[in-house]
């Protein structure tokens, strides 16, 4: 089965995509989901993330997001030591999930996909951009965020440029309509690529 990377910045609407890909029954893993339920679930992660963050972390075995983002976008050496000690097990975990799929490919949803290196296992890239006014504005309506986290979060990734000089493919996110338009399109390419 094809490995089909899908990635975008923040507010860029990997969601919706990944989305519009599972409605053609195309299995889709959302690497932050999973990133996610292992802080939340792994013993292992719970106290690597203590060790590296301290207490506050945790409070009564969950993890305090907000104290985790307030100190890991703010230090990009703490972000990715926390990356590093989460994406290692989501990858274990992805392929886990993936040898229990049967479909001509699947999506793997990933912010980071290009930085962790994991678009090295995938067969084909996807980058989901927008404007950069159009993502914040979608992130402090959607995450309740204030305008500086959001700065936090776009000055440690990366930007659009670089994510469209590394995938193979750019879907530009800017009305529904398009973006299912560009999804199809994509999808029987996917389905049936043209030999060149």
């Amino acid at each position: 089965m094809k490995i089909i990377g899908l990635t975008g910045g923040i507010g860029s609407g990997k969601s919706t995509v990944a989305a519009m890909f599972a409605e053609k029954g195309i299995p889709v893993f959302i690497s932050d989901e999973e990133g996610k339920r292992l802080l939340n679930t792994s013993k292992v992660v719970r106290r690597k993330v203590i060790n590296l963050l301290g207490e506050k972390a945790y409070k009564k075995d969950v993890p305090d997001r907000k104290y985790i983002a307030s100190l890991v976008f703010n230090d990009r050496d703490l972000l990715n030591s926390l990356n590093a000690i989460i994406h290692p097990k989501v990858a274990k975990n992805f392929k886990r999930w993936m040898s229990k799929q049967n479909a001509p490919y699947c999506i793997k949803e990933s912010a980071i996909l290009f930085e962790t290196g994991g678009d090295a296992l995938c067969d084909a890239t996807i980058a989901v951009e927008v404007a950069l006014e159009t993502r914040i504005d979608r992130v402090l309506k959607r995450d309740a965020m204030s305008l500086k986290d959001v700065e936090a979060r776009l000055k440690n990734q990366k930007s659009d440029q670089y994510r469209r000089k590394k995938a193979n493919y750019v879907i530009k996110n800017e009305t529904l309509k398009k973006t299912q338009e560009q999804v199809d399109k994509l999808h029987e390419l996917l389905l049936y690529p043209i030999n060149t």
